[in-house]
Parts: C-alpha cells; structure tokens; sequence
C-alpha cells in the first residue's frame, strides 16, 4: 500500500499541469467582462430595434431617395441620413472639426456617442450635445468594443427610421471630405443588380481579410477548438474595426446571436485578441459578402506600428499634402476618414479645414 505522504505529493505533481490548463478558464479575468445584467440590457434594446424596423416598409430604405415617412409633409425630411457613431473613451478633442463638417446639413446626419462611463469626458457642445447613449464600460483587446459599436448600431436603428447609413468612428478620426462629398458619394451608386428582391441597395463599406499572416493565432485565441462548429478557420476573417454598414447590415449584427455567442468569450492570449477586428468582418462575410465593399473608408497608417497601435499623426505632419495623400485609396473608393490623429493636431487642422479638407 503507498503512504498519506506520497499519494498527497504525486497528485500534488499531478495538479500542476492540470492548474497550468484550466486556471486560465477558471480564474477570475483581470479584463473587463460582460456581465449577465448588461448582456440582457443589451438584449432588450436589440430586440426592441428590430422589432421597430420591423414596422417599417422593406422599400422606405431599400431606395433611399424615395424616403417618405407617413404623415410627413416637409420634403427635406424625405431624403436619407447618416448616423454618425463615436466610440470614445476620452474627450472629442476634433468636435471643433466636425462641426464644420456637420454645418449646414442637419436634415441629412444624426450623431450618437458612446462614451466609457467610468472615464471623465467633457462633454462638447453645438451639434454633440445631448448625444450621449446609455453606455458600458469598454476595454481593449475585449469583446465590449464589440458590444459598444452594437448598442451604438441599436440606438440609433431605433432613434430614426430615415438612418440609411451607420458610420463608426473613433475620437481620433477626422474627415477628409466635405459632407456633401461622402453624402453624394455612399448615395449616388446603388447596387445595379442586387443578389434577391429583399437584398439591400447600397453596399457596406468594411475591410473582410483572409489569409492574413497572424490570422490563424487570432483564431485560436479563445482555444483551438473553441470557435467550432459555428466558425471554422476558413470562414474567419480580419478587417478595420471602424466602417460604414447599411441599415440592413446593422439590422443583421444587432439580430446575430449564434457568432455573438463565439466571439464574447474572452481571450487565454490577449496578444492575439481584438475581437471587434474579427466578428463584423467575419459575421458580414458568411452572411452576404456580396453586399460588401471589403474596405474601409477610415484610414489607418500602420507603419511603424507599436503594441498594436497604428502610427499617431502629431501636429508637425499636418499638412495639406498629407490630406491628400490620406485620401488615395488601393480600391476604387476614396478614403473618407483618417486616423490616428494626437489633440495636438486640433489648431493646424483647423488652419487648413476650409481651404484643403472641405474642399473637394
């Protein structure tokens, strides 16, 4: 028979390895989770955007210059309009700059901010003020940035019937067209042959990547197996977390629950985890790849990068060879926001905002 002693120190031994498998999993995350209070808060307000664009004629957004809500008789109020979401976790050190872009044009955009409710923010002014939604705390390299651009998404599927287009943006985007540039620009080429009568008629703008070199590590970041059945490694994709979706792509990511439910679950390897890269482009790309771009309209210097960070333009690079070079795309499609831009940045951009990046 073997001694207390030694079955205590051999299954001691064998505790080690098992500790090294499953303390990950076991063990409560030093990174922001998703709670189950604000996951069914989230759920409610999903279901209630639906359920109202439900109500809402297939046709009223499928030809966007044919908008005309019943009991509407102000013929500017018929014409489309584009929700414009920030994503923030810090001042909006460029309000200054999109108010000039916004000028004039306040029957045709709507803004939302979601902002980390756990960092102080000054809240701008004109057309920013009373903007903010009801928002949740965020964090890098974890699935509430995925969270936050939903609820963002949500917001304001429910606010207005007449949002066409949902752009997602950062604190640290700015423009590089006037309004009246992307507005003609995202409305003026519908899709000429659309793949069924219910497909949408105008094409999201949002980076799909396969092949990438660091594709694989990301997929396996939650486990190797993890993300089966519903995502096999060949349906995985990469892409720009910020991009433009049609009314009927926003309404396909606020339904979704079969990916949400893959995607949600936290990294072992946060080296590897940026969650908001792979699910839209991943959920859009097995969902109607077709009526997608597969670009960004934000661009994103990632020359030089560090820790994941794109370069940051500091207030000595501004300049207006450096808008137009910002604006020059690989695709057909010119860039219509920048990123990543200092605060610094704010006064030489203004110098040269009417005369360079508002006129096109």
């Amino acid at each position: 028979m073997f001694n207390t002693g030694f079955v205590l120190s051999f299954a001691l031994l064998l505790s080690f390895p098992l500790l090294f498998l499953f303390a990950p999993r076991i063990l409560p995350s030093k990174h922001v989770q998703i709670t189950l209070p604000d996951e069914l808060d989230d759920l409610a307000l999903f279901r209630r955007a639906t359920l109202a664009s439900l109500k809402i004629d297939n046709n009223l957004h499928r030809r966007p210059h044919n908008h005309i809500r019943l009991g509407t008789t102000n013929p500017s109020s018929a014409k489309p309009k584009i929700a414009f979401l920030f994503l923030t976790n810090s001042d909006l050190h460029f309000a200054p700059i999109w108010e000039i872009f916004f000028a004039n044009h306040s029957n045709l955009y709507n803004i939302y901010i979601h902002a980390d409710p756990t960092v102080k923010i000054s809240p701008p002014g004109g057309v920013f003020e009373g903007r903010f939604i009801a928002a949740k705390k965020t964090e890098r390299g974890t699935a509430t940035l995925i969270s936050a651009a939903r609820r963002l998404l949500a917001t304001a599927l429910l606010d207005d019937p007449k949002n066409s287009y949902f752009a997602l943006v950062s604190q640290h985007c700015i423009p590089l067209h006037s309004f009246e540039f992307m507005y003609n620009s995202l409305f003026s080429y519908p899709i000429t042959e659309p793949a069924s009568p219910n497909a949408p008629m105008f094409r999201s703008y949002i980076e799909i990547l396969d092949g990438e070199p660091q594709l694989w590590d990301r997929y396996i970041t939650r486990g190797k197996e993890v993300m089966l059945p519903e995502v096999p490694f060949d349906r995985f994709r990469v892409g720009s977390q910020f991009f433009v979706l049609t009314r009927e792509h926003s309404l396909l990511v606020i339904k979704d629950r079969r990916l949400w439910r893959k995607f949600r679950l936290p990294c072992l390897n946060k080296d590897s985890c940026y969650p908001e890269e792979h699910y839209f482009p991943t959920l859009l790309s097995m969902e109607d790849p077709e009526g997608c771009t597969h670009y960004t309209l934000t661009r994103v210097n990632w020359t030089g990068s560090t820790g994941g960070h794109p370069h940051t333009y500091g207030s000595a690079e501004v300049s207006a060879e450096l808008i137009k070079r910002l604006r020059v795309s690989n695709s057909t499609y010119t860039f219509m926001f920048a990123r990543k831009f200092s605060p610094d940045c704010l006064k030489p951009l203004l110098n040269i905002a009417k005369k360079v990046i508002f006129r096109d």
